[in-house]
């Protein structure tokens, strides 16, 4: 693994307070532990609560307790995302400002009902959601502001188009790229493709940022060098990319790590039921059988 010369590296865990944490989990925490530890750089704790409607507050203490458990230590203060909406809003307006974002009013069935009209439903986003068929995207300042006044909501969408034009107008290139360090640290190119995500959700309706939007903010604020994440993830980059670009960001290198699954290879997640650090520690496994479950020695 490798640094650019005279740069200190700096990699974050950025879990989200919505559940307990599980061995996915701290396969992803450790992972990221080492890399800082090879690198001679920073290890960061980022709590990822911007979905404040299901973020639970006692879980951020129950985070530290289970990565304290895993052996690791991190720099404080720890960066919570719902103390920095402001922020994700005045670079979403950046967004806006350069004509790339339109409200969007639609709820999910009525996208949902859209794609199916347009014999579209099998064509889906990365996350397996409707490719959005662009509902709403011409709608007029007065039509936005009378359907606001009825006390409807929007969220607001990346106009991919438009995106991906004015991300060759900066770079001068057709393409976008990253640079990915494999298992053993080998770096290769990657070719992004952004237009994958159709015109995805920067802002959403109950907050101001997305996840894709939070992230990339907060790994340039934060000066994140590395981004160390499992391969599920791996789609998302292509759009953090091209937002990187938008907003005049350096870009990370990034390793997408394997990703731990159950018997029928589905990946272990807390909304499929994995077992968590809590109850593991409950029946008594220690630091060392959860690292041997994990594959790390």
């Amino acid at each position: 693994m490798t640094r650019v010369t005279g740069e200190q590296a700096v990699l974050r865990f950025a879990p989200s307070p919505t559940g307990e944490l599980h061995i996915g989990h701290a396969l992803s925490a450790v992972t990221t532990w080492r890399w800082a530890e090879r690198l001679g750089g920073r290890f960061l704790v980022r709590i990822e609560d911007i979905d404040t409607g299901r973020a639970r507050e006692h879980l951020i203490d129950q985070i530290f307790d289970d990565l304290t458990w895993l052996g690791l230590s991190w720099e404080t203060p720890v960066m919570r995302q719902s103390a920095h909406f402001a922020v994700y809003a005045a670079h979403a307006e950046t967004l806006r400002q350069m004509g790339l974002l339109y409200p969007c009013f639609a709820t999910r069935s009525e996208i949902r009902t859209a794609v199916e009209g347009l014999g579209r439903d099998g064509l889906c986003d990365p996350d397996g959601s409707p490719l959005y068929p662009g509902l709403h995207k011409t709608l007029f300042g007065s039509e936005v502001e009378r359907r606001c006044a009825r006390g409807e909501t929007f969220a607001l969408r990346l106009d991919m188009e438009r995106a991906l034009a004015r991300a060759e107008e900066i770079t001068g290139s057709s393409t976008i790229d990253y640079r990915a360090l494999d298992e053993d640290g080998a770096a290769r190119t990657v070719t992004a493709d952004p237009a994958r995500w159709g015109d995805a959700v920067i802002v959403r309706k109950d907050v101001p940022a997305s996840y894709h939007l939070a992230v990339v903010v907060d790994d340039h604020r934060q000066g994140v060098t590395h981004v160390t994440r499992g391969r599920d993830l791996e789609a998302a980059t292509d759009l953090h990319r091209l937002l990187q670009i938008l907003l005049g960001f350096d870009a990370p290198r990034y390793h997408h790590h394997r990703l731990l699954t159950d018997a029928d290879g589905n990946k272990l997640a807390k909304r499929a039921g994995a077992e968590s650090l809590r109850a593991l520690r409950g029946k008594g496994l220690t630091r060392d059988d959860v690292m041997a479950l994990i594959g790390v020695s």
